[in-house]
């Protein structure tokens, strides 16, 4: 994908990996605009970066399409979308909370992802050049047990970006699917660990693996490959053993 010259959204872009990845994309040329729930860390990040910020929560389909309206008013040139926003919270099946957690997990992460690609895809189909990024995980190919529904979006997240790549087939619409193996960030006390890969250093290949792989529907890091090719190589059983500390 070419990122110099581009007007980007990032959905999910005042924290972890969404925030280093945009900061690494601007350094890079491109022009990025966050969007996230809270005004104060969007100013913020406006003072500290001078990223344009957007109020929105991809719970409410409404505030979905009302930042779709006015990010493509004030930003026409907008040529490309990424799909960042997500939660990951440990759940026990069948304990006191842990549907409304399963469904709260599903708004966000696999409907949030829907909304956000509906919203924007007219006016993205009006560009000569446009990318739809969307963002999946390790364990949308090998599940995590603490985090069944977590997985099952992702797995999601990953079903409907190759339906949507081939539906946008013959546009001017690329559209790729990024997928992060464990990252250190503070998604959840699970990813704050000196087993996950360092932040900078997935950013840095992510971008690069943009930059040299500009046709690629995958952006793949080293790190993730052992779970997203686990059926292929014939290493499932294991790696989910592996995984899940069995």
């Amino acid at each position: 994908m070419r990122i110099p010259g581009r007007t980007i959204l990032m959905a999910g872009g005042t924290s972890g990996i969404g925030l280093a990845l945009s900061l690494e994309l601007q350094s890079k040329g491109a022009t990025v605009i966050v969007a996230g729930r809270r005004r104060e860390r969007l100013d913020a990040i406006h003072a500290e970066h001078g990223l344009d910020g957007y109020v929105v929560d991809v719970t409410d389909a409404a505030s979905i399409v009302a930042l779709a309206e006015q990010v493509t008013t004030e930003h026409p040139e907008l040529d490309a979308i990424v799909t960042m926003s997500g939660i990951m919270q440990p759940e026990q099946i069948g304990t006191p909370g842990s549907l409304e957690l399963a469904e709260r997990t599903i708004a966000t992460n696999l409907l949030g992802t829907i909304r956000l690609v509906e919203a924007f895809l007219p006016h993205l189909r009006t560009r000569p050049e446009a990318a739809i990024l969307t963002v999946t995980s390790g364990l949308a190919y090998v599940p995590l047990s603490a985090t069944p529904t977590y997985s099952a979006t992702k797995a999601g997240v990953h079903s409907y970006t190759e339906a949507l790549r081939e539906q946008l087939r013959e546009t001017s619409v690329q559209v790729i699917e990024i997928a992060p193996p464990l990252t250190r960030t503070h998604l959840n006390a699970g990813t704050d660990t000196d087993h996950a890969l360092p932040l900078e250093a997935f950013v840095a290949e992510v971008v690069t693996l943009l930059e040299t792989q500009p046709d690629a529907p995958q952006v793949l890091v080293e790190r993730v490959k052992r779970q997203r090719f686990a059926v292929a190589n014939g290493t499932y059983d294991e790696v989910f053993a592996a995984q899940n500390r069995r």
